[in-house]
């Protein structure tokens, strides 16, 4: 036999023992509830019933609770032959109880459609139609045995008895009418439930998995970014190196300008070493609350340290300790459209942060004095392969895009009248209260 556990599920978290935990608690519930009723009856008629016989059922009922509770703290696994097990202990108290209380006349009879209903919902076809079946053939049991009681030979008696007895043929007919019904038609609806909760399950999965790729993607895109202008540096002090004689290799500039190969080394190690670890889901790279201005700061630091010849302004200074719920993917899809700016821009970039009361967002604004965004751009904005360099993929602000909506924010692209480009990137922020706010 192949089990198989959903994510994050376990043993003790199987469809299979719920189902017994629930059928142990229906069990105490009615015995429960039919200790009340007989007590009621006893008090307000006369009838011979037997407590004897109904004390040492309810302490054999009581039994089989312990036991079936005990069996549900043991870690081995519930099979479906195993439930349907309890299910016969269920009617085979039934039936004693029954025989000797009335038959079918008992109205506790009508519980067998209650025990074939939870068989439906949780156990294979094979075992409802069996339920039902002996269901059926237990009632009818009941039914036939009453007929052969002896009856009175008055004929008032006598037509009430047939009268009784038309009315126990008919709830027969009821029963077995309904038994027909909740084994085909409730066994149908818990299979089509059942694979409705598959498709759903394969859905999330599929919806995560899909998230992460977007993720890494947006990740690798900054990290192409990251490791672009450092491996450019590198390629250019490494042909100024190598036309230096050896005499002019210990000169304090050849010195600085190695310690500046390093630093980029190091650079794009770490860049690698952030996609390795957003991808392994440790480190930095799950999602974590970070204060606004922290974030700012790192951004800033980045594009400092990785284009240190570009003339790039920010406006950080309006923001405080509020938080934001971000991930590595968040920071690099900023980075990336602060760096597709530098790279557009004539002479300067600005990038400003600041705090919108209603709704509590922080707004980004990324401004360069370019020749701006062509129409085609704009038009295809969020779309993947959109560019109009050679030498890009087309695919970073597609990743911006989606790894900002993420987070439910959003990215909007304007030219300005003045020339250039502008792009404005909203998120939602957290703990945004209004005496702190602008």
């Amino acid at each position: 036999m192949t089990i198989e556990f959903s994510e994050g599920s376990t043993p003790n978290s199987s469809p299979l023992r719920i189902g017994l935990q629930r059928l142990l608690l229906l069990r105490a519930f009615i015995t429960a509830s039919s200790i009340i009723a007989l007590v009621v009856i006893q008090f307000y008629s006369d009838l011979d019933i037997p407590l004897q016989f109904i004390i040492f059922v309810v302490f054999a009922i009581a039994a089989s609770i312990l036991l079936g509770f005990w069996r549900l703290a043991r870690s081995t696994l519930i099979s479906h032959g195993e439930l349907f097990g309890h299910l016969m202990v269920d009617l085979f108290f039934l039936f004693l109880v029954l025989l000797n209380t009335g038959g079918a006349s008992n109205p506790l009879i009508s519980y067998l459609l209650v025990l074939l209903a939870v068989t439906a919902t949780i156990l294979p076809r094979l075992y409802v139609n069996s339920f039902a079946v002996l269901s059926i053939a237990f009632y009818t049991f009941f039914i036939l045995l009453d007929s052969e009681v002896g009856h009175d030979p008055s004929h008032e008696s006598m037509s009430q008895e047939v009268t009784f007895q038309l009315h126990l043929v008919g709830m027969w007919v009821i029963f077995v009418v309904s038994a027909i019904l909740i084994s085909v038609f409730i066994t149908r609806m818990a299979s089509a439930i059942k694979i409705r909760e598959a498709n759903l399950a394969k859905a999330r999965e599929n919806e995560i998995r899909n998230e992460q790729l977007v993720a890494i993607g947006t990740l690798a895109a900054g990290t192409a970014h990251a490791l672009g202008t450092p491996l450019s540096t590198m390629s250019v002090l490494l042909t100024e190196l190598d036309k230096l004689q050896a005499e002019e290799l210990n000169a304090h500039e050849v010195k600085e300008d190695i310690s500046l190969l390093k630093q980029q080394v190091i650079r794009c190690k770490q860049s690698l070493s952030d996609l390795t670890s957003y991808y392994n889901k440790s480190g930095t790279a799950a999602e974590t609350v970070i204060s606004l201005e922290k974030f700012a700061k790192d951004v800033q630091d980045y594009i400092i340290n990785v284009h240190p010849t570009a003339k790039v302004d920010f406006d950080i200074n309006k923001l405080d300790s509020r938080t934001l719920s971000s991930e590595l993917s968040l920071k690099h899809a900023i980075i990336n459209i602060i760096e597709n700016g530098i790279k557009a821009a004539t002479n300067k970039v600005t990038v400003g942060f600041r705090l919108v009361k209603k709704p509590s967002l922080l707004e980004i604004v990324i401004s360069d004095d370019g020749p701006g965004i062509p129409p085609q751009v704009i038009e295809n904005y969020g779309e993947p392969f959109i560019s109009m360099r050679k030498e890009s993929m087309g695919i970073g602000i597609f990743l911006a895009n989606a790894a900002i909506q993420k987070l439910n924010g959003s990215i909007e692209l304007v030219n300005l009248k003045t020339g250039g480009a502008q792009t404005v990137i909203k998120i939602p922020i957290d703990n945004f209260d209004n005496e702190h706010s602008n």
